[in-house]
């Protein structure tokens, strides 16, 4: 894929949107349409909207199609991507290659557009002729529903430039321009390859694209270098003018405690940026200042905020040194400052907003009166401009009520509530790396990451849609063609799948293991009836052991014709499945399902049987023998003093007496993998326990336990002792070095 982009003529465009709709009722790749309600519009700028939501400068403005995709699927308000002098070539130079990191929140090292001033404009009215089209072809809404907004930076001298000032003034009328012409002449002569466009709709398409404008500066940029753009913009312009704000205005305090209780605490950002810009002592005045001049002007003036907030380069995560932060983390700084604001204003102070919007925010965003609203991050993700649609419906479901100012105390508690919100908060445990370890093929390259994170590659996106059409029974047959164990694997297994299922990185994972077992519970019933071994082969294996492996290694030998004969020396197969692990973890209903699998197939089991050597048993004729014990030698915690008691002998014993086991009053449990969280869990439930301690030589964020397993414990009210390295035990008291987190290197 080429790094330079090539802009598509009018025509071209207009050919690509009216055949792949034709063809396929989808638009650019966007498959469901939104369409407006036009007895919903709302009004800005003394202008109509249909929906106070588009995208925001950046990415996703900055060509022609990303524009009519995105209004495809509901955006209406449209935050063109920021022009300034420096541009094209000059500009893509500077850029340092991949710019954009969103497995998360997203932070990028990007500037503003990398077309030649003249050639962004050309995208911006190609898009602004499309979408009058469009709107009256396919339904979509009114012509006069949307909105153009200009961004410009980063200073007055740049902003006064011939190039800019000239795209300034064809943004406002563009009547004259060579790409308004060619828009439409190409429209008029190809009139009818239209249904419900006609020569006058044409026509009466307005020259006039925008009237507002979003100032963008970069971070340093001085108070009064500010306010003399406002006053350009005002003055000589006459446009709505927006100031777009930076996080900094907070404070650096306030940024870091917020960063570090929500879990960013290794987000590296000093206070340089914080002392270097507008200081909110300075910015309140100057927006008071600009609100009376375009008062006095009959102009709207309001604050964009907010830009995204600068951090450190720590981990390579992109090839600069400062990249800029955006996206679920950006969220809780954003709104905060808007809150602020807006107490600062009595409510009285045009927000439009940016800054971790998605689709479990915006209605509250949108209902204390901050809009319009545009996003980024989001929709750099997973399902891409289709996320407008549902933003719009939730949004437009009952409408959005005419601005008369922000509701200061609903905004306040958004803004609280953004602290502890689990969508904002960083997860417990920090998100799997998505990508392939395996080198991806030249073809046939597609495949399902969650089928690649497996271990044993099951057919997941398969049973997952067996499952979800209630078509169980198949779902079942699906899993068992690789997986022997259903229910064991649908209760317990470590789910390396759900690590890398995509919607991880927009929400949270597919219950792809709970799916397995919903559909063994519901169609155990109807395939186990099926069950069957397959045609003789001759051969005559036995297994050593009747644990998981054990009972896996039948399970296909007995399918593929052997004569299979399990030795196991406890009372019944299942091994530390049946017990070791607590029975709230798993039932022994479900181990003993999955046992009838190989039952049904005629394998022999063998129990209360223990095989002390191999060559004994190859003796009595088996042509191949399976040693399946598992590794039961005990792992030991050396103290300088005292000594411990094994987890899985703890474990054992908890299951073998119903939980009664004498642990006394006071536990501790030391490590942080997944043993650990069972042995808390079960220490917990012990006759005589009141109080479990979980000591780990780290934090939780880097404990080796997967994350429910580590939410379960501490729902469950076990109390952690983090950052602790056990060095004896005396007289009941367990004496520990305190550790401290180095720094972060590159591997993270």
């Amino acid at each position: 894929m080429s790094e330079k982009m090539t802009c598509m003529s009018f025509g071209q465009l207009m050919d690509w949107v009216l055949t792949e709709h034709k063809e396929k009722g989808t638009v650019f790749g966007v498959h469901r349409a939104y369409q407006a309600d036009t007895a919903k519009d709302m009004e800005i700028f003394g202008r109509n909207l249909e929906t106070p939501i588009g995208p925001a400068a950046g990415p996703n403005t900055q060509l022609a199609q990303n524009i009519v995709a995105s209004y495809y699927a509901g955006a209406r308000f449209f935050e063109l991507k920021t022009v300034q002098k420096m541009d094209g070539d000059e500009l893509a130079a500077c850029i340092n290659r991949p710019c954009i990191l969103a497995e998360d929140e997203c932070y990028n090292c990007e500037w503003s557009t990398e077309l030649y001033v003249p050639q962004a404009m050309g995208e911006y009215i190609k898009a602004w002729f499309i979408l009058h089209v469009m709107a009256k072809e396919f339904g979509l809404g009114g012509t006069d529903g949307f909105q153009f907004n200009i961004s410009v930076g980063y200073d007055l001298a740049g902003i006064k430039e011939e190039k800019i000032d000239t795209f300034i003034n064809c943004m406002k009328e563009a009547g004259d321009t060579e790409v308004f012409k060619e828009c439409r002449t190409w429209l008029l002569d190809h009139v009818d390859q239209f249904e419900h466009v006609t020569k006058e709709d044409i026509e009466a398409i307005p020259s006039e694209i925008c009237n507002s404008a979003t100032i963008s500066t970069l971070h340093g940029c001085p108070p009064n270098e500010i306010e003399s753009i406002a006053n350009h913009l005002y003055k000589e312009k006459h446009l709505n003018t927006f100031i777009k704000c930076n996080p900094t205005l907070l404070g650096y305090e306030f940024a870091r405690k917020t960063m570090d209780e929500m879990g960013y605490d290794y987000m590296a950002f000093g206070d340089f940026h914080f002392l270097d810009d507008l200081q909110y002592k300075d910015a309140v005045p100057m927006f008071k200042r600009l609100q009376a001049l375009a008062d006095q002007l009959g102009l709207a003036f309001g604050v964009k905020i907010t830009n995204t907030f600068p951090v450190d380069v720590t981990r390579n995560e992109l090839p600069s040194e400062e990249m800029y932060m955006s996206g679920k983390a950006l969220f809780p700084l954003s709104i905060s400052l808007a809150a602020k604001l807006s107490r600062e204003f009595d409510g009285k102070l045009r927000i439009a907003y940016s800054g971790g919007a998605d689709f479990y925010n915006i209605d509250r965003i949108v209902g204390c009166g901050v809009w319009p609203v545009t996003v980024a991050t989001t929709i750099l993700k997973t399902g891409g401009y289709q996320r407008f649609s549902q933003m719009a419906e939730k949004i437009m479901a009952d409408g959005v009520k005419p601005w008369d100012g922000i509701d200061v105390e609903a905004l306040e508690k958004l803004a609280e509530d953004a602290k502890k919100d689990p969508r904002h908060v960083k997860n417990i445990k920090p998100l799997p790396n998505r990508k392939n370890e395996e080198e991806v093929p030249l073809l046939n390259c597609y495949f399902a990451p969650c089928q690649g994170g497996c271990p044993i590659h099951q057919d997941i996106p398969e049973y997952i849609g067996l499952a979800g059409e209630e078509k169980y029974a198949d779902a079942l047959r699906v899993i068992l063609d690789k997986n022997a164990l259903p229910f064991i694997t649908g209760t317990l297994c470590a789910h390396n799948c759900m690590y890398k299922c995509t919607r991880n990185f927009y929400d949270e994972s597919v219950n792809i293991r709970g799916t397995k077992l919903l559909a063994a519970e519901n169609g155990y019933d109807e395939v186990i009836g099926e069950i069957r071994a397959g045609e003789s082969n001759g051969k005559k294996v036995a297994i050593v052991g009747g644990g998981p492996a054990g009972i896996a290694a039948a399970y296909f030998l007995a399918r593929a014709g052997a004569s299979v004969t399990i030795f196991e020396k406890e009372a019944k197969l299942g091994g530390v499945i049946r017990y070791v692990i607590p029975g709230f973890r798993i039932p022994e209903t479900a181990i003993d399902k999955d046992v009838s699998f190989i039952e049904k197939m005629g394998v022999e089991i063998r129990t209360n049987t223990e095989i002390t050597s191999v060559a004994d048993v190859k003796a009595q004729g088996y042509d191949a023998v399976i040693v399946a014990t598992g590794a039961n030698k005990p792992g030991t915690l050396k103290l300088e003093k005292g000594e411990t008691v094994n987890a899985l002998k703890f474990l054992a014993d908890f299951k073998a007496n119903d939980g009664k086991v004498d642990l006394g009053k006071n536990v501790v449990v030391i490590g942080g993998g997944n043993t650990a969280m069972d042995t808390a869990r079960a220490a917990k439930r012990t006759e005589g326990v009141e109080h479990v301690y979980l000591v780990y030589r780290r934090t939780k964020r880097y404990m080796p336990a997967a994350e429910d397993e580590l939410l379960e414990v501490l729902e469950e009210g076990v109390e952690f002792k983090e950052l602790l390295s056990p060095v004896s035990l005396e007289n009941g008291t367990l004496i520990c070095r305190k550790m401290e987190l180095g720094t972060m290197d590159v591997s993270g």
